[in-house]
C-alpha cells in the first residue's frame, strides 16, 4: 500500500491505496467523489476525464500514484458553490445531456478544449476533439452547441475582465 496525497478540487487530500489503482478508482472508492465515471475500462469512452495540473486526462488510464502530489480538479470541482460554472450551465441550457453517464467527460474535456482555444474554437474543431468521448444519446448536435456557447461566454467574460 502507498498512501496518494493530492490536491482535488482544490482540497488537500491522502489515503493509502494498492500501487495498481487506478485514479479513477482513487477519486469514486478513496475519496467518495462519484461524478467521475468508469464507462469502458479500456479508455475509449471519455466518461472519466478529470484534469491532472490543469490538463484533461482520462483517469481511468493514470495510476493514482502517478498523480500524487498533483491538482487534480473533478466535474464536482468545477462549480462555485451554487453557481455553475459555464460549461455546465451550457450543458443544461441547450440540452447537452440525456441520461448524463457521459456529461463528466464531456464538461471535463469542453473545459479544457476551451482553456486551450479561447475565443478561436470552432464547431469542427470541437467535433474533432470530442472524439476520445462517447455518448450514446444525443448524437452530439447539443453537445457541440453548449460547449460553443459556453466558449463564447467564457470568451466574453474574460474580455470583461480584462
Amino acid at each position: 500500500m502507498t498512501t496518494v496525497s493530492m490536491t482535488l478540487n482544490g482540497k488537500k487530500v491522502s489515503a493509502p491505496v494498492e500501487d495498481r489503482t487506478l485514479l479513477v478508482h482513487y477519486i469514486r472508492e478513496a475519496q467518495g467523489l462519484t461524478g467521475t465515471h468508469v464507462g469502458c475500462d479500456t479508455s475509449q469512452c471519455g466518461a472519466c476525464v478529470v484534469h491532472v495540473n490543469g490538463r484533461a486526462v482520462k483517469s481511468c488510464t493514470m495510476l493514482a500514484v502517478q498523480a500524487g502530489d498533483a491538482d487534480v480538479t473533478t466535474v464536482e470541482g468545477l462549480a462555485n458553490g451554487a453557481e455553475l460554472h459555464p460549461v455546465q450551465a451550457a450543458f443544461r441550457e441547450h440540452h447537452g445531456l440525456q441520461c448524463g453517464f457521459c456529461t463528466p467527460g464531456m464538461i471535463m474535456t469542453a473545459v479544457d478544449m476551451i482553456e486551450r482555444h479561447g475565443a478561436s474554437l470552432d464547431e469542427k474543431t470541437v467535433r474533432h476533439e470530442l472524439e476520445g468521448n462517447i455518448c450514446r444519446c444525443t448524437g452530439y448536435q447539443n453537445i457541440v452547441k453548449a460547449i460553443l456557447a459556453a466558449s463564447d461566454q467564457m470568451a466574453a467574460m474574460k474580455t470583461a475582465a480584462e
